[in-house]
């Protein structure tokens, strides 16, 4: 009888993660190896922390930790667990200069015995979004955010190096823990996406080239802030919930409220994914430099588009760790739909960046 490994080789002609790495060193904006080497600890750490996530329900790691975050939000603990995972494993392998978390007050200044203060890039992540649906068994996921940082090297990370603007990154991602853990991510030159295959622990190509289908039908928003939402949002939805065969509404509507979960169903399905202001939170609710600019990186990688309702999230000049932006992401055309909405009809609500 085969062994597992050696069956899958043959039924499988996709490439393993590692040697997609390898083939495409040339094509990474910086070809060091040191942004290879941070991908595969990205890698190691997302597998540890699916093998935690899969023994959920059996051993206490369910529910919240009992602490509150920077952002006044309490922390699930495999928030905790996550966040200490990822922590711990770019640190072990002395890669990273900083690390920002949105599960950390302040950014983290890597020192090591290797000299780690020469080390080119800063790390910024969320590292477990949508963590309080593991206790109903919902899918949720781990999102990062690579830049080459802007302080002199040999020197320790300043906050200046995690505050840059998202067209600057160099490489984002996410990790989906679902009914298949994938990870996806881009440095620059297109999506693809590689799927773990548990048996044997290495993640294959399964999706090249991946692509947010021109015209979408699903719009992904939770619609019980609609009182709260402002004027243009209202419409657009009214406008997806309309009969016109003409362009084939009304939209289907799709909020898991894993924003891993609705951006990758959308970036395959087509659609739009939605985070609007709202009267409880004017500023938008989800994290500029954990969330939206390595969400956002991916998006237009796909051929998709990504804005704060008015203006492109990968051009908001960052004020803080922990800001928070309106997030439109998703096929063109919706995105298109929705601004054009907030344009005629919320225009005086327009955020401003300081």
């Amino acid at each position: 009888m085969l062994r597992t490994r050696e069956f899958f080789k043959m039924n499988n002609k996709h490439m393993t993660l590692g040697e997609f790495i390898i083939s495409n060193q040339k094509s990474f904006k910086y070809s060091s190896g040191e942004l290879s080497r941070l991908i595969n600890s990205i890698r190691l750490a997302a597998k540890v922390v699916n093998h935690e996530i899969r023994k959920a329900g059996l051993v206490d790691i369910t529910g919240a930790a009992g602490d509150i975050n920077v952002q006044g939000e309490a922390q699930q603990k495999l928030d905790v667990l996550a966040n200490n995972l990822f922590k711990q494993t770019l640190i072990n392998r002395e890669i990273v200069c900083g690390i920002a978390s949105e599960e950390e007050d302040d950014y983290v200044v890597v020192e090591g015995n290797n000299k780690a203060n020469e080390n080119k890039y800063v790390l910024l992540m969320d590292p477990l979004d949508g963590s309080s649906n593991i206790d109903v068994n919902v899918s949720v996921g781990t999102i990062f955010s690579i830049y080459r940082r802007v302080s002199p090297v040999g020197t320790p990370v300043t906050q200046e190096d995690f505050l840059q603007k998202g067209n600057e990154q160099v490489a984002a991602g996410y990790v989906a823990y679902g009914t298949s853990t994938m990870l996806v991510f881009t440095t620059g030159n297109g999506v693809n996406g590689f799927t773990l295959n548990p048996a044997i622990g290495t993640f294959y190509l399964s999706h090249p080239n991946m692509k947010f289908p021109e015209i979408g039908k699903i719009y992904s928003v939770s619609e019980g802030y609609f009182t709260h939402f402002q004027e243009g949002m209202k419409r657009f939805l009214i406008h997806c919930k309309e009969l016109n065969k003409e362009d084939n509404r009304p939209y289907t509507a799709r909020y898991i409220g894993s924003l891993v979960s609705d951006f990758h169903r959308n970036l395959i399905k087509g659609g739009v994914y939605i985070y609007p202001a709202t009267a409880i939170n004017p500023k938008g609710k989800l994290r500029l430099l954990y969330e939206c600019n390595p969400m956002a990186f991916i998006c237009e990688q796909a051929g998709g588009t990504a804005s704060d309702g008015f203006t492109r999230i990968l051009d908001i000049k960052p004020t803080e760790l922990h800001q928070r932006v309106p997030f439109y992401s998703g096929s063109k055309q919706l995105v298109a739909k929705a601004e054009s909405f907030m344009n005629e009809f919320s225009s005086d609500e327009k955020p401003v960046y300081e």
